[in-house]
């Protein structure tokens, strides 16, 4: 994604105001999505899209799936002090922000709503052009790879498949669960060799020790690497001599190092 010049503050009541506006808009519960990408806005879009100026862009979307807008709201969203809320519920004054900050960088937003199909407002905002100012010779080593198979067993579902994306982006396979008693059900009943289990330390039935010990019984040359999001040593003292343990969260460099030093260990 490319980067944008502009007061971090405010952006973050841009975004701040598009999430309460899209809360409000789903009363009874909805899907809230948030998207960033880069375009390219040409002559031609801007011929079919009066609003638009042409220029790269990094595109905010923030969607949600609630009552939406008619016409004649879509027309005035963004006035000051224009609201739908009832009285002391709002003062109208977050769309109208965001469309100034949005003006303040040199950027353009816009609506996109139906009656009860919910709204979308699309942020977009200029790519920055930035000049290195004095040479650098530095080059950033790029996280290790490799092709082994690595065991994930996370019980929280988006950061499993989080984990799990990023592995593989890396040239691994990976076999995820969510407990440890389906990370031995995997190990028993597979042919496939694991040459790696990646264990989150707190699960629901069988914790990452508990789990690791049961994995070695049944693959004695399983390397472990451990999760954790707790530094209570409640749980670090539950760890074999010399776990390897990775805190939550982690960066992906971090990550894929750590996977290809377990790996590699003598």
């Amino acid at each position: 994604l490319s980067s944008v010049s502009g007061d971090r503050g405010q952006l973050e009541q841009v975004l701040v105001n598009l999430c309460v506006n899209a809360r409000d808009a789903m009363e009874q519960g909805g899907r809230l999505t948030i998207e960033t990408e880069n375009v390219l806005i040409n002559q031609s879009f801007v011929d079919s899209h009066p609003w638009a100026k042409p220029g790269r862009y990094v595109l905010l979307s923030v969607t949600d799936t609630g009552t939406g807008m008619s016409a004649e709201v879509k027309e005035r969203a963004f006035e000051p002090f224009f609201t739908t809320k009832a009285l002391h519920q709002g003062t109208g004054l977050g769309l109208a922000t965001v469309y100034g900050i949005v003006q303040q960088h040199g950027g353009v937003v816009y609506l996109y709503s139906e009656p009860g199909q919910g709204t979308s407002v699309k942020v977009y905002l200029p790519a920055a052009a930035r000049v290195v100012r004095q040479p650098n010779d530095k080059i950033e080593a790029l996280p290790p790879r490799g092709d082994e198979t690595i065991l994930i067993a996370e019980d929280e579902e988006l950061v499993r498949r989080a984990v799990v994306q990023l592995v593989q982006r890396a040239g691994y396979r990976t076999i995820a669960v969510a407990t440890g008693a389906e990370a031995l059900r995997i190990v028993r009943d597979t042919s496939e060799p694991i040459h790696l289990a990646l264990l989150d330390v707190v699960m629901p039935d069988l914790g990452g020790p508990e789990t690791a010990e049961r994995l070695r019984s049944l693959c004695p040359g399983l390397r472990i690497l451990f999760a954790s999001g707790y530094a209570d040593r409640r749980y670090l003292e539950r760890l074999p001599r010399g776990a390897q343990v990775l805190a939550k969260p982690f960066r992906t460099d971090e990550l894929l190092r750590r996977i290809r030093e377990t790996l590699d260990q003598t």
